[in-house]
C-alpha cells in the first residue's frame, strides 16, 4: 500500500505532531494563564471616579443630540434644495 519512503514520512510527521502536543500547554494551564494576564492588566486600569463618568457620560449624550440635529438640518436643507432643482429641470 505505502511505499518505505512514505511510510518513514508518515511515522516521522506523526512524532512531530506528538510532539507539538506535548510542547502545548493545557486548556485548563492555559485558561488560568489568560485569566491571571487579565487580573493583572485590569489592576493597571485607572477607573473614573462616578463623578468623573456621569460628567463623560452626560457630554456624550448632548453630543449625539447636537450631531443629530446638525445632520437632520443638513438632511432637510438638502431635501429642499434637490427638490428645488428637480422641478426647475423637469
Amino acid at each position: 500500500m505505502f511505499q518505505e519512503s512514505e511510510r518513514i514520512h508518515f511515522v516521522r510527521a506523526e512524532l512531530t505532531t506528538e510532539q507539538k502536543a506535548a510542547e502545548r500547554p493545557s486548556v485548563f494551564r492555559a485558561l488560568a494563564d489568560y485569566i491571571r494576564d487579565v487580573r493583572v492588566e485590569m489592576s493597571k486600569v485607572s477607573w473614573p471616579s462616578r463623578r468623573e463618568l456621569r460628567d463623560s457620560t452626560l457630554v456624550v449624550i448632548v453630543m449625539v443630540f447636537i450631531v443629530a440635529i446638525f445632520i437632520g438640518i443638513v438632511d432637510r436643507v438638502l431635501t429642499l434644495a434637490f427638490e428645488a432643482l428637480i422641478r426647475m429641470l423637469g
